[in-house]
């Protein structure tokens, strides 16, 4: 078939994929949330109470969804722990595409969106080899199944 040369280049692409989403998710999104301090948190937070109806400890929320894009982006970036930073940063971009999806935060879900859509995508393909859970032998590491050949 035709380019199907750049099958032999496929960790390559998912090394892309996951260092320009990961690095940009916690630099352009979670920076400024991580750094903005109890009272950003806060704000976050209450987008819980707005959207799930948990009204207790907003800045926990908060931080916690700063940490999900900062952290987790970074992790993201370099394979590390990479499915279970993908699933707080699911967890997250589900949580602010409804937020916006309902009129509590300006904009549209678009973003959210298509950031959850890739998370969920790359949750099935784990991080490939360039990546330090395949460097530390940690599963997921592989992006090819079981028995498949290497090129």
């Amino acid at each position: 078939m035709i380019l199907q040369f750049l099958d032999r280049y496929r960790n390559l692409g998912l090394l892309i994929l996951r260092v320009g989403l990961g690095l940009y998710i916690a630099l352009a999104h979670g920076w400024g949330k991580i750094t903005g301090g109890p009272e950003t948190w806060t704000g976050l937070g209450g987008t819980m109470d707005a959207v799930y109806g948990i009204g207790f400890l907003p800045a926990f929320w908060g931080f916690m969804a700063a940490v999900a894009e900062f952290v987790g982006g970074l992790l993201v970036a370099a394979g590390l722990l990479f499915r279970p930073a993908l699933l707080m940063l699911i967890v997250t971009m589900g949580t602010a595409a409804l937020a916006h999806a309902t009129g509590v935060i300006e904009g549209g879900p678009e973003s959210a969106l298509v950031y959850g859509i890739a998370w969920l995508a790359l949750v099935f393909t784990g991080p490939g080899q360039y990546s330090l859970d395949a460097i530390l032998g940690n599963s997921g590491g592989a992006s090819r199944p079981r028995g498949a050949r290497r090129l």
